[in-house]
């Protein structure tokens, strides 16, 4: 997944969701949380922390420690908005678009940000689900 770094980031890229729950319990790296936030220029550095459990300044302390392996829930939850963001990418045709959609009150969520949304295991899968009807072509 090129927003996590693509393949220079991990030795073996995780192909089932069983790997990728191993690599996530192992740590990723804190460069591919990098990766991920040097690619969201459309997102306000705040929102992201927030949708990823930490405060901004913690995000700009993770720049000094590259190497530092994540823990588990960071990790999961980095993985998990990369993997939106690709997803809302192939639905509004490109990144910019996804993360402009991403900070904006959606209708099919209630008026609600996505990004904020991603703050939980829930509210995420509700995020993942409506784009899934995007991309489907149902939008209630």
């Amino acid at each position: 997944m090129t927003l996590l770094g693509g393949a220079r980031a991990l030795k073996r890229w995780p192909q089932s969701r069983a790997e990728i729950h191993g690599t996530l319990v192992q740590g990723l790296p804190a460069s591919m949380l990098l990766s991920l936030l040097d690619q969201l220029g459309g997102l306000a550095l705040d929102d992201v922390a927030a949708a990823l459990g930490l405060s901004s300044r913690t995000l700009r302390r993770l720049r000094d420690q590259p190497d530092r392996a994540l823990p588990p829930d960071l990790a999961s939850k980095a993985w998990q908005l990369a993997e939106l963001l690709a997803q809302a990418g192939v639905v509004f045709g490109d990144a910019a678009a996804a993360q402009r959609w991403l900070a904006a009150p959606a209708m099919g969520l209630d008026g609600a940000r996505p990004i904020d949304l991603l703050r939980t295991l829930q509210g995420s899968e509700l995020v993942a689900e409506f784009l899934g009807r995007l991309e489907h072509g149902v939008y209630n």
